[in-house]
């Protein structure tokens, strides 16, 4: 048993002073308001429902800094690419769950409780399988073991190299598996996840329509139904182009006419989507996941948010190239781009009221249905995924409690959090992660090496 008594909590009804929660086996056991301070309870100045990184790469935080650089012709997301598949040659498993451990850690310093891994590194560069064919998920796993994130693992069938079944290339090899590689892959993910705690989930995701054919799509659909299932979906142009090439259709709408999109689907990024499609994907159930900043740094364009908010559609965010890993950004972005987009302030605010509030609220649902964690609100019954703030920064100590995400999103940073809870797992306290000096010196012995050899 844990106790938290916050000076305020944002509960479902709203915030409320002197809050005392009661955590029992990670999950939220009791919720007062009105409640004395417990001298043995731990006690933070404002206490929220800690939202989930809906979409992580966790490998690419390695390569962050290292692309900014302008060649010869046009940069865009597909020569971005191909440096990344050239970074992934050099990368071994040790490294790789050094880096995995470096992501988890800061996501946590940033607010997050949990992570989705969309996981498609899976073999020996130039493709030949590790002899234990989820060495790389299980070194995922020890990160998240050794960080207390709350995981949802998502391995990722990736099975051609582009649109109409094109051969897999390069750094492609090590994603590549067929069907039935990728179904003796997860029932080896499945029975390395028995060491995970218990709020850990195992989902699957089709990594796009340019990574996997319709008839891989309809055995992921039957096979999988009572997992998450997450899938890029019309991040770029090209990539809308090429399908309808291929398919006849634009991404997002064939995955509307011949899969049953729903609550346990994730479609991330989601940018390039027309009017018809963005009102048909909010009733679907389905959750858009946005990366508001890698998507920025690739110049993917901007999602279509007014419109499917306004529809009343399901979202979260994630870091995914995790160049800059930040819960207050990833939001703060995505309002921004839509003021950018519409010319107008408060751009996602369906009601009267706080904008920061509004989207947090939302994320933090939408984060936990991608995720299929029972989390998002405090309320009895619920994960205990909790984040606490410092109102005494300098961002927020002018501010009233009903300012303060206000505060984080669009006047602050980070740094603002004290405390994170995941399943009630106590992993921050006072800003830093109980491992960080550990973690952070072995990334950086990790990218010394990785480094010399680029």
């Amino acid at each position: 048993m844990q106790t938290i008594h916050a000076a305020y909590a944002l509960l479902p009804e709203g915030w409320r002073g002197d809050v005392r929660i009661v955590l029992s086996g990670g999950v939220i056991a009791g919720v007062e308001a009105g409640a004395a301070r417990l001298p043995d309870a731990v006690h933070v100045d404002a206490l929220l429902p800690a939202p989930g990184n809906l979409h992580s790469h966790c490998f690419q935080r390695a390569m962050a800094g290292m692309t900014e650089h302008r060649a010869h012709g046009r940069d865009d997301f597909w020569s971005w690419r191909e440096l990344m598949y050239r970074f992934l040659d050099h990368l071994t498993p040790e490294e790789y769950e050094a880096v995995a451990a470096l992501v988890f850690m800061e996501m946590a310093e940033a607010g997050f409780a949990s992570v989705g891994e969309f996981h498609y590194v899976h073999h020996q560069p130039g493709g030949a399988p590790y002899a234990r064919v989820d060495e790389l998920s299980g070194r995922v796993f020890a990160a998240a073991l050794e960080t207390g994130i709350g995981l949802t693992h998502l391995p990722v069938l990736y099975a051609y190299g582009g649109t109409g079944e094109a051969p897999l290339h390069g750094g492609q090899l090590r994603f590549g598996n067929d069907w039935n590689g990728f179904e003796r892959l997860f029932d080896s993910v499945l029975d390395s996840a028995r060491e995970l705690p218990a709020d850990a989930i195992i989902g699957v995701a089709p990594h796009s329509l340019r990574a996997v054919n319709p008839e891989q799509m309809r055995q992921i659909s039957q096979s999988h139904s009572n997992r998450p299932i997450h899938i890029h979906a019309a991040e770029q142009p090209k990539e809308v182009a090429d399908t309808v090439q291929w398919l006849g259709q634009r991404p997002v709408e064939w995955l509307l006419d011949n899969t049953p999109l729903g609550r346990n689907w994730c479609l991330i990024h989601c940018t390039h989507m027309t009017d018809d499609e963005t009102v048909r994907l909010a009733a679907s159930g389905a959750v858009a996941g946005l990366c508001p900043v890698t998507e920025a740094n690739l110049g993917d364009g901007i999602f279509n948010g007014q419109a499917y908010v306004g529809a009343g559609g399901a979202f979260g965010t994630g870091s995914d190239s995790n160049i800059r890993i930040t819960l207050g950004g990833e939001l703060a972005q995505l309002e921004y781009s839509q003021r950018l987009k519409s010319g107008m302030r408060n751009a996602l605010a369906v009601d009267e009221g706080s904008t920061g509030e509004q989207l947090y609220r939302r994320a933090a649902a939408g984060s936990a249905q991608a995720l299929g964690r029972r989390a998002g609100e405090i309320a009895p019954g619920m994960l205990a995924d909790l984040v606490a703030l410092n109102t005494q920064h300098l961002a927020l100590a002018p501010l009233q409690h009903s300012q303060w995400i206000d505060g984080w999103l669009f006047a602050a940073d980070d740094r603002v959090v004290s405390d994170v809870w995941s399943a009630g797992r106590h992993i921050v306290r006072g800003g830093r992660h109980h491992a960080h000096e550990a973690i952070t010196r072995r990334y950086r012995a990790t990218l010394r090496r990785l480094v010399e050899r680029l």
